[in-house]
């Protein structure tokens, strides 16, 4: 009888002692995972602050002496072609000036045409009477004065010839001062910004002081990104390497570039951080309008590899670590792995995990150790 009882007792501790092990046994951790595959992997260098969309052509545009606006042809988002004028200034007196030198090019003309008949008439008679002297028909003296009155005549018809140019010459100065007062575009764009009503006057830049343009022309047919590498990264980068742009007002897009420029200086000392500018071009804008004055992110690809075994980067710890989910045992598990190219979104592994693996991806959360128990929230 006490021999059962000690059973009972002994049976009823055991099972105490087992609701008191399981009754402290930590909770499973939620974990979120990834699956190991293959995919793409570029290792790429990064903007270190936002860089700048630019269009390749941009003219903010002022006459090169100031006036009154008295035409204004052109509104802001009309479409021009080059060396169509934009903003005309009062220029009535230079018209007036421009009129008269014309007329006085025809008037010298006119002048050198009478000039040069008068010279041949001479030169005929002189040939006339130089024959006849020949002949004793006429006096040495009058052959004489008959050359040099043709030569008298010639002289003149040179010297009418001259004035024509001369005449030419001040139409061409009128022509450059009447340009003086017209604005053209200097390229095909679109009329950005227009600063100026007519009747108002303007006034060209005083030198090293800007002033808003009179008119603002751009040409958004090509377009190009400017940004700011750290200098770290800046000797690595070529012209003509690929890259991606991406862009805040299209946030769910990137877009084809290639590096067109890398500046030959450092940029600026910013807090002990020096940067290099890049420029990189958008080879494709004809689906979307780009503003220039957008900020954007480039992304230059150093290198490339396809369709090679991938994990997220933020599941690697240390570079060298990973954690893998074991649903069957419901624990996970360090393993080491070798590494190759790598971005801020995956990570090339060369061994140490195999395609299908559920790599651990929030390494960060309270608990999360080898061997742990956990359970998967949800695959990404």
């Amino acid at each position: 009888m006490k021999r059962r009882t000690l059973y009972i007792v002994a049976g009823v501790a055991l099972v105490a002692l087992a609701i008191g092990v399981l009754a402290s046994r930590p909770d499973p951790i939620e974990v979120e995972t990834a699956t190991v595959s293959r995919g793409p992997v570029a290792e790429t260098v990064t903007n270190t602050r936002a860089g700048t969309i630019k269009a390749c052509q941009r003219a903010r545009l002022a006459p090169p002496s100031g006036g009154q606006i008295a035409k204004l042809p052109v509104k802001k988002g009309d479409r021009v072609q080059p060396g169509q004028v934009l903003l005309e200034l009062w220029n009535d007196d230079i018209r007036a000036e421009l009129s008269l030198a014309e007329r006085d090019a025809v008037a010298a003309h006119a002048r050198a045409e009478e000039a040069c008949v008068a010279a041949k008439v001479a030169q005929r008679e002189s040939d006339r009477l130089a024959k006849l002297v020949t002949q004793s028909l006429v006096s040495i003296d009058a052959a004489e004065r008959a050359r040099g009155d043709a030569d008298s005549r010639a002289a003149a018809c040179r010297a009418t010839t001259q004035n024509i140019k001369v005449a030419e010459a001040r139409i061409e100065q009128a022509k450059a001062s009447m340009e003086r007062t017209l604005l053209r575009a200097p390229f095909a764009g679109i009329v950005a910004e227009i600063n100026g009503e007519i009747g108002e006057f303007v006034t060209p830049s005083p030198v090293g002081i800007p002033t808003p343009p009179a008119v603002d022309v751009v040409d958004t047919r090509c377009i190009y990104v400017t940004a700011p590498i750290d200098e770290v990264d800046a000797p690595r980068i070529r012209e003509g390497m690929p890259a991606r742009v991406s862009l805040d007002a299209f946030r769910d897009r990137t877009f084809a570039a290639h590096v067109r420029r890398v500046a030959p200086y450092v940029l600026d000392v910013e807090k002990q951080a020096r940067t290099v500018e890049i420029e990189a071009e958008l080879e494709d804008i004809q689906s979307v309008t780009l503003l220039p004055g957008y900020s954007a992110d480039v992304e230059v690809i150093l290198q490339e590899q396809d369709n090679v075994l991938r994990v997220p980067t933020r599941a690697l710890i240390d570079g060298k670590r990973v954690y893998i989910y074991d649903a069957a045992e419901q624990r996970v598990h360090a393993r080491d792995v070798q590494t190759g190219l790598r971005n801020w979104e995956y990570v090339e592994v060369t061994s140490g995990v195999a395609e299908g693996d559920l790599v651990v991806t929030t390494v960060d959360r309270e608990g999360v150790v080898d061997g742990a128990r956990a359970r998967q929230a949800a695959e990404r």
